[in-house]
């Protein structure tokens, strides 16, 4: 008996429904801890719900093992191809490797469509739905559709670009959000994201067909989505729900799908390097065996990357190191860590990695972070201009009346973007359609031009063949409050105690192509380590995918971006804790409300470390068992109650499968131990639980979607 009660410790639920379920876990003081984990619905109780708080007479006793962290090893399915989708702001693409050859990665095929002088190894993340909204086109082909649809027409159809960013941005995520098409109307976005995952499947799944026919759709590929490092878990699971919904996999088969986050896929990739696979903006290009080459001007050096990787487009398959590559080769054995700041179109993400042996896996030293905006901030900057100039109401019009003539005029401005440059001297010219021209003339009453002579903005011109002029010093101006921010994050964070000694700062995405942020990125942080560019650098992230999607277990350490845990009552300690949370229950005082945690934020979780809490049904009977997770950005938190603690999820252990009644009698249903195990080291928050007493597995399920 003695033994028995050293093993477990009696507590008191408390839970809106009467019923309830006690977490592990012991505390300093040996208290007997009560846990309140959340409410528990057995499925003959929804319709008698009392949301008024239980006297405490409906308060209920029961036992909870304490369990201790465990490192668990990860099993892997098999699967013969995996086929990682880069899922960007402005661009999307895929690719993908076979399982037997794991050093050839295969990129997807040559895009139809295109921008002149733009090179299209991805296309653009556009989605045109007809009005009744079916699926059309995406990418190139809905965008030129849409083009060619009358001005009347096009006010009818629903087209989406630059979406990703939304789901970053909405607070309140669930799977009823949605998305608001150039014309204004609504559609759900889990449907809109469908769409876009479905016509990469399908084009994924034809080329491998293609090439392999014998090769079954079903259970031999493995997905890869990448999302950026910043995206909380209800953008993830959004993303995982809409994988199922477009196809990708069946929600009964998880492990066939991962997430990948964009700067660990850089990495990923980046240590696989060779020297000339890359350009090193601290010490000017290299020559043959590895010698750098003179120094040559950032505008150079860019150019000269651009033309060696117009060069290798020709062939769509690339080939990697088996082990490492040469880039690594030269680091000192012992601690050393990479920057690598993901500059899409889209968020912008920094995390810092560190590789203690040439061929040992990645370790995370900082938590990922960055801001909402990459390239777009400069395409917002742009529209604040047209704004300044033409005026906010005409431009809101504009885009409401003639959607199609507004996304010329953001493809036009793309391609100016693209040939910024710090040291450029020559203006860059942006076409304005002819429908924009002619639809301000009647909206006002006088022309574009006379608008830019009435306007306080001195850098930007009327040219006679129908474009805006604008001056180098007014193309950077739009770009400055973008790569000030991000300049100003990598400083903070490489100024962090725990990052000190960062050798190499890897730029990568599609925003790392722009020769303005080069150049800012370097000139800020060249003295304190080598910045670097890989060669492909708008297709780092995908392949580093790939390689993530063949050895998911290569990063083996990763930082917490929030910290988690559950409310729970204990022992009640006069002058520790207010007064206002303490609870009387036969003769026993109760603090109320504290936080128990799983995890701290940047605390380092290792893959497939387990934080493990035992659960026990309150009574006979009990069909599900439902816990409250509560998280916030701060270690210091106490009790669910303060300031920047808010409830995040549920865990939902389903108990219909496990035998509730025969040999489980009322006597002994308290006893009942159901151990859930969670997982904190990987891309996504994982749980499993099992019944200890039949060691049959239970369905459980972590909802971040649902508040």
């Amino acid at each position: 008996m003695a033994l028995w009660l050293k093993e477990w410790k009696l507590g008191i639920i408390q839970t809106n429904a009467g019923v309830g379920v006690l977490g592990g876990g012991c505390h300093d003081n040996g208290c007997w801890p009560l846990k309140r984990s959340g409410t528990l619905r057995s499925s003959s109780e929804s319709s008698d719900y009392n949301p008024e708080p239980p006297s405490i007479h409906n308060r209920t006793f029961c036992a909870f093992r304490p369990q201790r962290n465990e490192v668990r090893t990860r099993r892997h399915a098999t699967f013969s191809v995996v086929v990682a989708i880069d899922f960007g702001t402005t661009s999307s693409g895929y690719a993908f490797s076979f399982a037997s050859d794991p050093e050839a990665i295969h990129m997807m095929r040559k895009w139809e469509g295109g921008d002149p002088g733009v090179a299209h190894q991805k296309t653009p993340t556009c989605l045109l739905l007809t009005p009744e909204g079916a699926f059309h086109s995406f990418g190139y082909t809905a965008r030129d559709s849409f083009h060619d649809l009358d001005p009347e027409e096009a006010r009818e159809w629903l087209y989406f670009e630059k979406f990703k960013m939304k789901i970053h941005s909405a607070s309140d995520l669930t799977m009823k959000t949605e998305l608001e098409a150039v014309n204004g109307k609504k559609v759900q976005a889990l449907e809109v994201f469908a769409h876009a995952l479905r016509f990469f499947k399908q084009q994924a799944v034809q080329e491998l067909k293609d090439q392999c026919p014998a090769l079954p759709e079903r259970d031999a590929i493995r997905w890869v989505i990448t999302v950026p490092a910043i995206w909380k878990q209800p953008a993830k699971q959004f993303m995982r729900e809409a994988a199922y919904l477009a196809g990708l996999v069946p929600p009964e088969s998880p492990e066939q799908l991962l997430i990948a986050l964009e700067p660990e896929a850089a990495s990923i990739y980046c240590r696989k390097l060779r020297l000339n696979q890359l350009m090193d903006l601290s010490e000017g290009p290299r020559g043959p065996h590895g010698r750098r080459a003179p120094d040559l001007p950032i505008d150079s050096s860019f150019r000269q990357a651009r033309e060696q990787l117009r060069r290798s487009r020709h062939s769509r398959t690339f080939l990697v190191e088996s082990g490492v590559g040469e880039l690594w080769s030269e680091m000192q054995t012992g601690k050393t860590a990479t920057s690598c700041p993901t500059a899409a179109g889209g968020p912008w993400a920094l995390t810092v990695h560190q590789i203690e042996q040439p061929q040992s896996p990645l370790k995370e030293l900082h938590k990922g972070c960055g801001g909402p905006y990459g390239a777009v901030g400069v395409d917002l900057a742009f529209e604040r201009l047209l704004c300044q100039i033409f005026g906010a109401d005409f431009l809101s019009a504009f885009k409401a009346k003639r959607p199609a003539a507004w996304v010329d005029l953001t493809i036009a401005f793309e391609a100016r973007k693209r040939t910024a440059a710090p040291h450029r001297s020559s203006p860059l010219n942006v076409s304005l359609p002819f429908s924009f021209i002619d639809f301000y003339r009647k909206h006002r009453g006088h022309n574009v031009e006379t608008a830019l002579k009435r306007s306080s903005v001195n850098l930007v011109k009327w040219s006679s063949q129908g474009m805006l002029r604008m001056s180098p010093e007014a193309m950077n101006e739009l770009f400055q409050p973008t790569i000030s921010q991000i300049v100003q994050h990598i400083a903070e964070l490489l100024g962090r105690p725990e990052v000190q000694g960062v050798k190499f700062l890897f730029l990568v995405g599609g925003f790392a192509e722009s020769a303005v942020l080069q150049q800012a990125v370097q000139s800020s942080f060249g003295g304190l380590c080598r910045v670097i560019v890989p060669q492909d650098v708008g297709l780092t992230i995908l392949k580093g995918a790939v390689l993530f999607g063949l050895d998911p277990t290569i990063v083996r350490v990763r930082r917490s971006p929030l910290t988690y845990g559950v409310g729970v009552l204990n022992k009640f300690v006069e002058g520790k804790h207010p007064k206002e949370k303490l609870l009387v229950k036969e003769g026993k005082h109760w603090c109320t409300d504290v936080l128990e945690k799983f995890v701290s934020v940047d605390q380092s979780v290792a893959l497939g470390e387990v934080v493990r809490r035992s659960y026990c049904p309150a009574r006979s009977g009990q069909r599900k068992i439902i816990i409250n997770v509560y998280c916030c950005a701060t270690d210091d938190a106490v009790y669910i109650t303060d300031p920047g603690v808010r409830k995040c999820g549920t865990i939902s252990l389903d108990l219909d499968d496990v035998d509730v009644g025969g040999s489980h009698s009322p006597k002994r249903a308290g006893r009942r131990e159901i151990r859930a195990s969670m997982q904190f080291g990987d891309t996504e928050i994982k749980v499993t639980a099992l019944d200890v007493q039949t060691a049959k597995s239970v369905k459980a399920s972590i909802d971040f979607l649902s508040n």
